[in-house]
């Protein structure tokens, strides 16, 4: 049990219990691993190594630090090729349960792993989302000021995503160190010890016919010149979903969509 007395960041946690309902980590899950690893490595230059969780996971790493997970799983789970985030909870089957009364869907899980226990869901709107209970990747942070990795959630009504994903995950509790909810500029944003973790924002919409309108967990991966690495990730074999000043949304070859922005 975590001893609340003193707050622990998700940099310094080693367990899901220290950071309930922070995110904690993202994970690609995809067919082929080999052809993953050759375009991240390529346009983001992560470099790869071996995962506690089997050998059919890799952990991308960026000079040193944690970036994400890929696993070759998608075939296996019967799930779209997608980019997810994953949220730390105290108790995996609780925090399931928790989903399917609010309306949500758990689609995979909780299944149990080596290191821990995890379950794929899906809230009201059908943004697509994990849940962690066990230990986490040493280093990995959204909240840090060089954080690689960013959250973004579009929803048609970021206040209702809100209240979801609150009374689901255990936000804004009171208790020292869990994740808190504020209001800005019409967004929800979700934060930590002063450090913003995600937004949540109310631009999707559930019937839209170009599927980057839909509702989803938007994981932003950050690069020092979005121009040139857009460009590698096309002579890659990706393709561009949407693009603004703020960044691109690409699709990888495998059909994995994720964002760049500027650092």
């Amino acid at each position: 049990m975590t001893d609340h007395r003193t707050a622990v960041s998700a940099a310094d946690a080693t367990t899901s219990h220290e950071v309930v309902g922070a995110p904690c980590w993202t994970s690609l899950l995809t067919y082929d691993l080999d052809a993953a690893e050759s375009f991240y490595g390529a346009v983001l230059g992560w470099t790869f190594r071996s995962a506690s969780l089997g050998e059919d996971f890799r952990v991308a790493e960026h000079e040193g630090k944690p970036v994400a997970g890929i696993g070759a799983l998608a075939s296996t789970l019967r799930v779209p090729v997608a980019w997810t985030p994953y949220f730390a909870v105290k108790d995996a089957d609780v925090t399931a349960a928790r989903i399917r009364e609010r309306c949500g869907t758990v689609a995979v899980g909780p299944v149990r792993f080596p290191v821990g226990r995890g379950a794929l869901a899906a809230d009201r709107d059908g943004a697509v989302f994990g849940i962690w209970e066990g230990r986490l990747i040493a280093g990995w942070q959204s909240g840090r000021a060089d954080a690689p990795v960013w959250l973004r959630l579009r929803s048609p009504d970021a206040f209702e995503a809100a209240i979801f994903y609150g009374q689901v995950l255990d936000w804004a509790t009171g208790d020292p160190g869990c994740c808190e909810v504020d209001y800005e500029n019409g967004e929800v944003v979700l934060s930590q010890e002063g450090k913003v973790l995600a937004r949540l924002g109310s631009e999707a919409r559930p019937a839209a016919a170009d599927p980057a309108d839909l509702p989803r967990w938007d994981v932003r991966f950050t690069v020092s010149d979005l121009g040139s690495t857009v460009a590698l990730a096309l002579d890659h074999g990706a393709s561009v979903v949407r693009r603004s000043a703020q960044g691109a949304a690409l699709r990888d070859p495998q059909g994995g969509v994720f964002t760049l922005t500027h650092r």
